[in-house]
């Protein structure tokens, strides 16, 4: 921490506690419904539950509510089989003091590939029709051409807009990176807000302390908000750090669903920012309550708490986001592979660096962990190659910030998909022949229906109609051999590990 923290603390351990003068407002961003059970449950908190707290949010004092993502549409539709799109007007409707906040995912959404501008375009018509007035969006490869149209457009409706500038570690994602893509948000997406967004958990002090003034010095008067994980235990420091030195905001997660793979405790933030000095209006008796209702909710369905995770420096090797590697290690363990786990983390790490060090987020954490997967099980190395992984080679998401390795770019475009043209076509409209094909349904369906194939939306709309649905698939296994079949290229595979064996055929 810096020396005006240090001499800060200090002279509150003087006053027997009490802060050492008055100083600014610091804003609480709340992240529990979005990325807290994202983290920490796997994305599996209900809209059941969520109205059971509803009310205490909405007297918290936060200054937004962060509710969906595109992976909480996508586990309410294919596990959860709740309609999304109802979980967020009911939530507007009662929490109407709550500004609630909705993130784009660049032009993948809930998807692996882009989608069409009509549907993205129709999606932030969505959002905030169902009455989102905070809207934000992020771009894997920091790659504002994706996201800037959606951005510009969620202004024009009214809504208050936000940028991510996606951090990690590499060689080319420096701090004079970051400042360029802060300001290309800013002159060409027009954002009200600059996030710091740190998925991976890979923000250090030392970082935040270059970092946060750069970013400072280039948006003027616009709030700078820090997101963060707890991955490696500094995140609560970094926060208080970024304090410090100017940031607006911190996204914070109540615990039990903090630490660990999630956000920093909203309660020891907040304690500390106030032994700092600092002023901080958020209702410790609501936040407690809504402590007490998720500590119910784990003990009643088995679910984890969140605890504060040890020191390790092998994350800044494969920097797996939070969200992912709960899933992985709970798909891994039940596939019987918890064994090979640091083998596969090592080889993440490897093969992040040859495809020139995406940022390990939804979808390109996805993409780098299903090769590293398949690396490691078909037992030569791109051998099996996914045909995301080749599409990213050839540019199809965005423009790497740096050459791949050429040695494996070679295996790659020769492993992958024959059928994947070197360019990507311009992709047609889906929302004209989705009303042809569903005439009694509404907008808010046909764009779930242009993310989730085969029968996952009809599931979920006989299962809200029946009441809702109680819990997800419970067939872990079944949803790794899926995803891996998903991102395979074409011909005969065969996983195994021990006595499991796995043959799939895909075709053209």
């Amino acid at each position: 921490m810096s020396e005006h923290a240090q001499v800060n603390i200090a002279e509150v351990m003087s006053r027997g506690g009490r802060p050492a003068g008055s100083r600014r407002e610091v804003k609480i961003i709340d992240t529990t419904l979005r990325d807290g059970h994202q983290s920490i449950w796997a994305t599996r908190m209900r809209t059941s539950h969520m109205l059971d707290m509803v009310e205490q949010f909405d007297a918290a004092g936060f200054e937004h509510v962060d509710l969906m993502a595109p992976i909480q549409f996508d586990v309410s539709v294919r596990y959860l089989k709740e309609d999304p799109w109802e979980r967020v007007r009911l939530m507007h409707r009662h929490a109407p003091n709550t500004k609630f906040r909705a993130l784009i995912r660049s032009k993948n959404l809930a998807t692996f590939d882009f989608l069409p501008d009509d549907v993205i375009e129709a999606w932030v018509d969505r959002l905030v029709a169902n009455g989102f007035r905070v809207i934000g969006a992020f771009d894997g490869l920091n790659d504002v051409d994706n996201i800037s149209a959606a951005l510009r457009q969620a202004k024009r409706l009214g809504a208050e807009t936000f940028g991510a500038v996606s951090f990690c570690e590499s060689p080319v994602h420096t701090d004079e990176l970051f400042v360029a893509k802060a300001q290309e948000l800013i002159e060409r997406a027009e954002v009200d807000r600059i996030m710091l967004k740190d998925a991976g958990g890979l923000l250090t002090p030392d970082r935040i302390r270059t970092l946060v003034p750069a970013l400072k010095g280039v948006i003027g008067d616009r709030p700078l908000e820090v997101h963060t994980h707890s991955l490696t235990g500094l995140a609560p420091l970094v926060c208080l750090e970024a304090v410090e030195l100017g940031a607006d905001s911190i996204h914070t997660s109540i615990a039990p669903l903090a630490s660990g793979n999630g956000q920093p405790s909203t309660q020891g933030t907040v304690r500390d920012l106030r032994a700092l000095g600092y002023t901080v209006n958020v209702d410790d008796a609501q936040v407690s309550e809504i402590s007490s209702k998720i500590r119910r909710i784990a003990e009643d369905e088995g679910k984890p708490l969140g605890t504060p995770a040890e020191y390790t420096g092998t994350h800044y090797m494969h920097q797996t986001p939070g969200g992912m590697l709960s899933n992985f290690t709970s798909q891994l363990e039940t596939a019987g592979l918890a064994d090979r786990f640091d083998e596969l983390m090592q080889e993440v790490a490897r093969v992040r660096a040859e495809l020139a060090y995406p940022i390990m987020i939804t979808p390109f954490a996805q993409h780098v962990g299903t090769q590293a997967v398949m690396n490691v099980m078909s037992g030569e190395r791109y051998r099996v190659v996914p045909n995301e992984v080749k599409k990213y080679a050839l540019g199809y998401y965005g423009k790497p910030l740096a050459p791949l390795d050429p040695e494996a770019l070679e295996k790659i475009l020769a492993n992958g998909a024959s059928n994947i043209a070197d360019e990507p076509a311009p992709i047609p409209p889906m929302l004209p022949s989705l009303r042809e094909r569903y005439p009694d349904e509404d907008i808010d369906l046909w764009l779930l229906r242009a993310q989730f194939a085969g029968t996952q939306v009809d599931e979920m709309k006989k299962a809200a109609a029946e009441g809702g649905s109680r819990g997800d698939s419970g067939m872990p296994i079944l949803d790794l051999v899926r995803s891996l079949y998903e991102g395979a290229g074409t011909g005969r595979h065969v996983l195994t590990s021990g006595d499991l064996a796995i043959a799939m055929d895909k075709g053209e």
